[in-house]
């Protein structure tokens, strides 16, 4: 198979480097940009970012597990990074099956087979990316040894009136025609370049943010804002559907900040206390990105990932 090379953006991205990108076609025909970084010799770690992120934004992460001895690749899920938009509004994350990104992990497979990628291969999903990551377990465990994930999208942080708004409008206005229109309420996070540092949920640190920020003002093409009502109405049918399926058997561990303020806390202990070999590490005074904190923070993760692969 030929894989040919995709836009790699090195100039705001921490390294390993040898990272490189490349377009892979989905079974369903989207071409997603995948990005690698082979440098390892111990296994490799295949991630799956959360809404709105992209390969650059885990290039600390593969520079880290690269100390630890680990390659890693990194896929832009469809309508996220460089991968097509599914609107004419590039700013609208959309997608109308969460069934559609698993054709992208596949993908991510894909790649590595043909790349002959370090194993054992391990998935770490954050956010958005731990649903995919969490199903991806469901659907092929023969093919990952161990699991990581970080603030998984088990579900949101909903008051009860919000979460019956939520089913209800955004099925209505799905099955009605509108599933690409942008979600009501998402006008706040629509121009991310313009979001500030103070009141955000993501990091506690100033110097990660500004390093996420300047990837997308010297990129713009990798910003992304709000989420559609199509892909409200999705990921809401997927975290039930998800729910109430057994618990993969790949050991897994699981972050989550005290100051976690985007997912639901509940789902993600709810799910952990099922998993017969699930960790669930709390991170104190973490926000929703835990991979994103202080660089003393961020080093006591990666190395405690490493010590969970190795096992």
């Amino acid at each position: 198979m030929t894989f040919p090379k995709a836009p790699y953006h090195a100039d705001v991205a921490a390294g390993p480097p040898h990272g490189r990108a490349h377009w892979v076609t989905t079974a369903d025909g989207i071409p997603i940009r995948i990005g690698v970084w082979p440098e390892g010799t111990r296994g490799t770690l295949l991630i799956v970012p959360g809404r709105t992120e992209y390969i650059e934004k885990y290039s600390d992460a593969a520079v880290r597990m690269a100390a630890h001895g680990y390659a890693s690749a990194v896929v832009d899920v469809r309508g996220q990074g460089l991968s097509p938009r599914a609107t004419g509004d590039r700013k609208i994350g959309h997608v109308n099956d969460f069934s559609e990104f698993q054709a992208d992990v596949d993908g991510i497979l894909d790649l590595c087979t043909e790349l002959d990628m370090p194993r054992p291969w391990h998935i770490l999903g954050h956010s958005m990316g731990g649903l995919i990551a969490l199903r991806a377990l469901m659907r092929r465990p023969a093919v990952f040894r161990r699991a990581v994930f970080s603030a998984p999208m088990w579900g949101l942080q909903l008051t009860p009136h919000r979460r019956f708004m939520g089913w209800t409008v955004s099925a209505a206005a799905a099955s009605l025609g509108f599933g690409e229109q942008s979600a009501p309420g998402s006008g706040k996070v629509a121009d991310p370049a313009g979001a500030p540092f103070d009141g955000n949920l993501l990091t506690r640190d100033a110097e990660m943010f500004a390093w996420m920020k300047r990837q997308i003002t010297t990129h713009p093409d990798l910003a992304l804002g709000g989420p559609s009502i199509g892909w409200v109405w999705a990921a809401l049918r997927e975290m039930h559907a998800c729910a109430r399926a057994p618990a993969p058997v790949a050991p897994a561990l699981t972050f989550l900040g005290t100051d976690e303020a985007i997912v639901s806390a509940d789902a993600i202990h709810v799910r952990m206390g099922s998993w017969e070999d699930g960790t669930l590490e709390i991170i104190d005074g973490a926000r929703h990105e835990a991979l994103m904190e202080n660089a003393v923070l961020r080093t006591k993760i990666y190395d405690r990932i490493a010590a969970h692969l190795n096992g």
